[in-house]
């Protein structure tokens, strides 16, 4: 990939469905190496006015992936980072020098001028609170997935980018996914005929799986901000799960819908170019996980997504299952009248089932139920038909 303009120029630039940072894993979006470094090179040199200059917003683990993954992009030069936890940000000093910029405070590294883009990869819900205000302070943003913590939470945000144009990729891998882009032009050129179901789902049998972190050895309310982390909510103590396990919880998290369903969903929107579905029917428990959580380690969901002029309609079926029997798999499967395009890890199989034009005679030997001569008399017919 060549870059004719200034990366400055180029962030700027960059549309929604464009690669931001590269934040999201290379290895969740390519499935080869070689492709890695083409996508990440380019042939000139960068100067410092070119470089830019980001700070990563929540350093946990997609907080971690996502900086690494954006600086392996020449010219991306990490200056600051924020987290609650104190030991977080002793790591980050560590592995990234110890002239990096810290705070437990976001709205520092947001005052500073230097600054061109901010990742944050914080719990879900300071995802649209620090992307608004990111926005507002002029700077890029690219937002771990889900966008928001609360449906109606997102209209803010969407109006936020409209008002101030600035920058803002949602970190959803399968958007971005080279495989998903070519399965849709095989969708496209209607290689499976009329869609007309999907299924998907992740199963997971293990606890770490099942977001049981390990956590530090020494979290305590001295070293996390604890009241920062619940300003706006009812006080309450300070409970490690919380913080350390938030996915677990609908007050910080949003479980498996906005973990793993999102990222189903993203990749069955970004194929059928689809706006969402018209029903939603889901049910979900708490099976095997009894940790104190309070969102599902089983969930299904059943959508209909209605007829428009970029699809028929169709029927998706979603689960997540943590208590699986069947190990770590995940599947996405596009069933259409003539064929199937089945997700895999590093690509995708296309199969085909073509309907007969004739109808068929019978039916489970349902022309033996019939008189002798009725059946002659319907043979002949069908036969000249």
């Amino acid at each position: 990939m060549k870059y004719q303009t200034t990366r400055r120029k180029f962030i700027q630039n960059l549309g929604g469905g464009a690669l931001l940072l590269s934040a999201a894993p290379l290895r969740g979006l390519i499935s080869d190496s070689k492709m890695e470094e083409k996508l990440i090179s380019y042939d000139r040199r960068i100067s410092s006015n070119d470089k830019i200059r980001i700070a990563s917003i929540g350093m946990g683990i997609m907080g971690n992936v996502d900086t690494d993954t954006a600086l392996k992009v020449p010219g991306v030069e990490l200056v600051a980072a924020c987290d609650l936890y104190n030991g977080r940000l002793e790591r980050v000093k560590e592995k990234y020098g110890k002239d990096i910029y810290t705070t437990r405070d976001y709205r520092e590294i947001l005052n500073r001028k230097d600054i061109d883009a901010v990742i944050i990869a914080t719990a879900d819900l300071w995802h649209s609170r620090i992307a608004i205000d990111a926005m507002n302070a002029g700077k890029a943003v690219y937002c771990e997935k889900p966008m928001v913590h609360k449906l109606n939470q997102g209209l803010e945000v969407i109006a936020t980018r409209d008002k101030t144009k600035k920058t803002m990729q949602v970190g959803s891998q399968r958007v971005s996914s080279m495989v998903y882009r070519k399965a849709k032009e095989l969708y496209m050129s209607g290689t499976i005929g009329q869609l007309n179901c999907i299924e998907a789902s992740f199963d997971r049998q293990d606890a770490l799986g099942a977001w049981e972190y390990t956590m530090p050895t020494d979290g305590s309310p001295q070293t996390v901000d604890w009241d920062r982390y619940i300003e706006g909510m009812a006080k309450m103590p300070y409970d490690p799960k919380k913080f350390f396990w938030w996915r677990n919880y609908r007050d910080f998290g949003t479980g498996v819908a906005g973990d793993l369903f999102v990222h189903l969903l993203s990749g069955i929107h970004l194929l059928t170019d689809s706006k969402g579905p018209e029903k939603i029917f889901a049910s979900g428990q708490i099976t095997y996980w009894k940790d104190e959580r309070d969102v599902p380690d089983v969930m299904v969901a059943i959508m209909h997504y209605p007829e428009c002029k970029e699809h028929p309609s169709f029927q998706v079926m979603l689960r997540v299952n943590f208590v699986s029997g069947n190990g770590e798999k995940g599947m996405t499967r596009f069933i259409g009248s003539e064929g199937i395009i089945e997700m895999t890890d590093n690509g995708f199989i296309v199969s085909h089932s073509i309907m007969s034009k004739a109808p068929g005679i019978g039916g489970w030997d349902a022309l033996g139920t019939y008189p002798q001569a009725m059946q002659d008399e319907l043979l002949k017919r069908y036969n000249q038909k």
